[in-house]
């Protein structure tokens, strides 16, 4: 993204301060998350509250160039950004071009006509759209509105810039504990499955006195029989032999 910054009057110093909030308070509310529809919630309602002048805030996600979700603090602007409206808005536009996109006061826009006249008949008056990268996969972008026109300034317009830039890494850090806490579960599944696949092994090899590999053939035919998973066919013989062991 580019913008051009002119050099901060010494009254507008507060809009640093602000901005230095606004990212820890992101950053604090973001590192614990393992839920990535959880941070997106978290970054738009932070995001509302933190920024003067912004009256609504969303994020627009796509997952490998598909609508995935739309995350708003008001219903009215998770209309404005729901993906069914299609690629006509600033969302999109942010997202396709990879640069911020802002518009002072609707009442002058004409890039797109449907977008503007939900927006404007939602009080809307003004937008900033800023691009998020998550990782190769996932895209977005943080939008900003405002009731009022003009209220999106300049330096609203450096803080959705940094605002969208430290989002990424951090919603693509909670990305990456997701598929840990993922694999860690698989993993542990997998070694319960093995565990009492082998133990349903163990009692058939014991009954007929055949091979691990022929036992392990006995489960696989009954549970095609019955039509039910071969860990279920596992259980169920372990927990028989279970109850005829403790009766």
């Amino acid at each position: 993204m580019s913008l051009e910054i002119r050099a901060a009057h010494p009254t507008e110093s507060l809009g640093v301060l602000e901005t230095a909030a606004l990212l820890r308070e992101l950053t604090a509310g973001l590192i614990a998350s393992n839920d990535f529809d959880d941070a997106l919630d978290r970054l738009v309602r932070t995001s509302q509250r933190a920024i003067p002048g912004v009256t609504w805030c969303a994020v627009t996600v796509l997952r490998a160039g598909a609508p995935a979700a739309v995350v708003a603090s008001d219903p009215g602007a998770r209309a404005l950004d729901d993906i069914q409206y299609g690629p006509d808005g600033p969302a999109m536009t942010a997202i396709r071009s990879r640069d911020l996109v802002h518009v002072s006061d609707l009442r002058t826009e004409s890039r797109w006509p449907a977008w503007t006249r939900r927006a404007r008949a939602l009080g809307v008056r003004a937008v900033i759209s800023a691009p998020v990268d998550v990782d190769d996969h996932v895209l977005g972008a943080i939008n900003l509105y405002a009731r009022e026109p003009q209220a999106l300034t300049e330096h609203r317009q450096v803080t959705a810039m940094l605002l969208a830039e430290h989002a990424g890494l951090l919603l693509a850090s909670v990305r990456d504990r997701v598929r840990q806490h993922a694999l860690v579960g698989e993993l542990d599944r997998t070694l319960a499955d093995g565990e009492l696949v082998g133990q349903a092994i163990a009692v058939i090899m014991t009954e007929r006195g055949c091979s691990a590999p022929e036992a392990l053939q006995v489960l696989r035919r009954t549970a095609t029989a019955l039509s039910i998973p071969l860990r279920e066919v596992a259980d169920r013989l372990v927990r028989s032999v279970a109850r005829t062991r403790t009766a």
